[in-house]
């Protein structure tokens, strides 16, 4: 229990999209966070401070490294970029709200639902982001051995990491909560097995 790398999940704060429950990807517009976002960053901050974490890794997505640079200047530790880590490319679903995307691709949306294999037309499929995120998260193990480390992501990488550390099938990421700025936590150890300390925390958020 002593050798764990603790991987805790932070999951950025808000942005205009975020509020208007758009496809927010890493293909399309890169939004910054808003207003009440900046607030949320600022009290994820303090509350990750309250832990053991040794080192800051973020997506490099705007949103992701405003949240992370917020953590990483109250721990005093510089932020590191991992590219793995960031959101899903929707393609033609950028910038679209789910009912539009329901309107003009239903064919697809359906697609999406049924198999990890589908993709939004020009983006990637959570096949796809599986890979790349399970590749990042034994590269940060590696590198991180023992550390707690703090991960400034998005909604389906942050879901991904917490479907495989349990050991759920793919249909688990759409029965997660993942609120912005939420905290959610996964303990790797020595011997391959892994554990979810919590999920979707938000009692530090006002």
């Amino acid at each position: 229990m002593a050798d764990a790398t603790v991987l805790v999940l932070l999951r950025h704060g808000e942005t205009a999209h975020t509020e208007q429950r758009r496809f927010s990807g890493s293909g399309g517009a890169d939004p910054a966070l808003s207003e009440r976002g900046r607030e949320q960053a600022r009290q994820a901050a303090a509350a990750t401070s309250l832990g053991p974490v040794q080192a800051v890794v973020t997506s490099p997505l705007a949103r992701c490294r405003q949240t992370a640079q917020a953590a990483a200047d109250r721990l005093g530790l510089p932020v590191e970029v991992a590219d793995g880590l960031r959101e899903t490319a929707f393609g033609a679903w950028e910038g679209l709200t789910f009912a539009e995307v329901r309107a003009r691709f239903p064919a697809e949306l359906d697609a999406w639902f049924a198999s990890p294999a589908a993709a939004p037309p020009g983006g990637e499929s959570f096949d796809d982001v599986t890979a790349r995120v399970a590749r990042t998260r034994d590269e940060l193990l590696a590198a991180h051995r023992g550390r707690t480390v703090l991960l400034v992501s998005h909604v389906t990488p942050v879901k991904t990491l917490v479907r495989l550390a349990l050991g759920a099938p793919h249909e688990a990421v759409f029965r997660m909560d993942l609120a912005p700025a939420s905290l959610s936590a996964v303990a790797h150890y020595a011997d391959g097995n892994a554990s979810v300390r919590f999920l979707n925390s938000t009692a530090h958020l006002a």
